[in-house]
């Protein structure tokens, strides 16, 4: 049987550090612990479970940490953890399994991850795939400052193993201040970051973040240059920041740049939320429909859900049309994403 190292960057984790050891502790053989400044309790609730606890210097990127982490590891295979996961005893005896019939060409395996909807993540995706088991003489190494990654070229399994995540908070102020540190140092984003950075503020970032972004968005939405993805993705977070500062003007501007063709519903949403603060109620609810109904999300997927299909229930209310407001006030609470 094949032994696994749990590995773990961990800062001010009192509250669901005991929860995630206790569900997964006795399936590892090893447990490195790398904090990165905690000034809670942290450090001694990991010594009840191991002595491996190292110190690390935060830098601002979490591939660092998680390649420190992993460096420290001397078993078969490292088991990569965040200290708001819970694995379940029906996914315990999966992983348990797992373990017992591993075979050697196995490099990774990746396991479902579950439960983000409901705390507003960046995802856009209930339960997806991550890589979460891997070999560890395979070398493998983070990459990307923050929403780190693997860089993956390895023989994958996927599990039907799933993780449940149960964050005590958004981290999005957290990572958004990653973003904006990297923008300050002139470095670059990858397509990838590029995608974050637009999908943390569309769902969970505030006026000033926003704000922040604005000059940066427009920059990619205005050059000639950016990939058309990026250029709608661009977009949204142009439109979005225009509207919420009261420039109007800018905000049409960008906006019709992405209604053109087949549209986007972060796009649409906008404007119906653009008219609805006008008490506009018909116009509004024309751009909830188009949002709901006639485009596709890229960023945040409530944008063609139920976001707009709550805004409709409210516009029809407001205009009088009780029935259409029930129809609509249903939809969204019957709303889920695919």
């Amino acid at each position: 049987m094949v032994t696994i190292s749990l590995c773990m960057i961990v800062k001010n984790e009192e509250k669901v550090l005991a929860r995630c050891l206790d569900s997964i502790c006795e399936l590892m053989d090893e447990i490195i612990i790398v904090d990165t400044g905690s000034s809670d309790e942290t450090k001694e609730i990991a010594g009840r479970y191991t002595d491996m606890i190292y110190d690390f210097q935060w830098i601002g990127d979490f591939s660092a940490a998680r390649n420190f982490a992993f460096s420290k590891a001397s078993c078969d295979y490292i088991y990569s953890a965040d200290a708001d996961e819970v694995l379940d005893e029906e996914n315990r005896e999966k992983f348990r399994l797992l373990k017992e019939n591993m075979v050697p060409e196995v490099e990774i395996v990746q396991m479902y991850y579950g439960n983000q909807l409901l705390h507003g993540t960046v995802y856009n995706y209930d339960r997806e795939l991550r890589p979460k088991l891997f070999k560890r003489l395979r070398s493998f190494s983070w990459i990307e400052p923050v929403h780190e990654t693997m860089r993956l070229l390895p023989v994958v399994f996927d599990s039907d193993i799933e993780i449940t995540h149960l964050p005590e908070n958004n981290h999005a102020g957290r990572d958004i201040g990653i973003f904006e540190a990297i923008i300050q140092r002139g470095e670059r984003l990858s397509e990838r970051l590029f995608n974050m950075y637009a999908k943390e503020l569309l769902i969970s970032g505030d006026e000033q973040q926003l704000k922040n972004a604005e000059e940066f968005f427009k920059n990619a939405a205005d050059a000639g240059d950016t990939a058309p993805e990026q250029m709608k993705e661009a977009l949204c977070v142009v439109v979005k920041a225009a509207r919420v500062r009261g420039d109007y003007l800018k905000m049409f501007r960008y906006a019709i740049k992405g209604v053109t063709d087949e549209g986007i519903s972060e796009v649409c949403y906008e404007l119906g939320e653009y008219y609805l603060e006008q008490g506009d109620y018909q116009e509004a609810s024309i751009w909830y429909y188009n949002a709901a109904y006639e485009t596709a999300s890229i960023l945040n997927i409530h944008a063609g859900g139920d976001l707009p299909l709550k805004r409709l229930s409210e516009c029809y209310e407001a205009l009088g049309m009780k029935e259409q407001a029930e129809q609509y006030r249903l939809a969204a609470l019957e709303w889920k994403s695919e």
